[in-house]
């Protein structure tokens, strides 16, 4: 009696798996078929790059968003009260990422916490010789891969306040959650064939020593952030923003890594 009871207890859970996909794309159909709330749609309109979007761009937005705020909770840190209409610019924001794609919605994501303004954090880096020592950085936001995005929401409204001047906290840490789906964020998200893996580390290594040549020789102005030299990760981060934000300048100066980007985020934001 307890091996048949064990039996269909597995094959439950068997079935369960097995229709969890279908299940989950099932609630999220009805999230998106839902009204957009009014409130919210006030918010969009206060958000410059939503705006540029066409007409079926937005609707698509506005039902990413029902997904994502049902299912990625906010924590509330540093004494900030978050409110819906900070929840909702930033899901606007990190969701634009998702536009054309059946990429899901940032599967390992399980919170997104937000801090009033720049926030520190403590690590513990080797200097040498066996010495390790405590190194504090302030900073405007975080991708962790364990499943954590963290947010300076004053950093968040000067992305808002200037939407083309290529720098953007939400695009930033949210292009780090892509690459992160794919393992460590190492300037190569998911791609889905070996070509493409191909023509992207072609395209990206070269970029992305041209701009660390550049920051070694001490030349600045250029359209993609110095921070972006930092490692590939980073510069996979730093190059989402300005595609996003920039588009024109980087389709003239980068066209071979506006045309990957294009490709890999199934939008093109010269016709906005």
């Amino acid at each position: 009696m307890s091996f048949l009871i064990f039996s269909l207890l597995a094959l439950a859970f068997v079935v369960w798996l097995l229709a969890r996909p279908w299940l989950l794309e099932r609630r999220r159909a009805r999230l998106r078929a839902r009204p957009f709330p009014a409130p919210w749609r006030a918010v969009l309109q206060r958000l410059p790059f939503v705006q540029r979007l066409p007409a079926d761009l937005q609707l698509q937005l506005k039902a990413h968003i029902q997904v994502f705020l049902a299912e990625k909770p906010f924590i509330a840190c540093g004494g900030i009260a978050l409110t819906d209409a900070m929840r909702v610019t930033i899901a606007a924001q990190a969701c634009v990422l998702l536009l054309n794609r059946d990429a899901g919605y940032f599967p390992s994501l399980r919170q997104i916490l937000v801090y009033p303004g720049p926030f520190v954090v403590a690590r513990a880096q080797p200097v040498g010789m066996g010495v390790i020592q405590d190194l504090r950085q302030v900073l405007s936001g975080e991708s962790w891969s364990q499943g954590q995005v963290i947010l300076s929401w004053q950093d968040v409204e000067n992305g808002i306040s200037d939407p083309g001047d290529g720098r953007n906290v939400v695009i930033h840490e949210f292009a780090h959650q892509l690459d992160q789906e794919s393992g460590q964020a190492n300037g190569a998200p998911a791609l889905g064939s070996r070509r493409s893996y191909r023509d992207w580390s072609r395209v990206f290594g070269d970029e992305f020593a041209a701009l660390q040549q550049r920051v070694a020789a001490g030349h600045a102005g250029g359209l993609l952030s110095d921070y972006g030299a930092t490692n590939p990760g980073e510069f996979f981060a730093v190059a989402s923003e300005a595609f996003f934000e920039q588009a024109q300048r980087m389709a003239q100066e980068h066209p071979a890594l506006f045309a990957q980007l294009r490709q890999y985020y199934c939008v093109d934001p010269l016709s906005w």
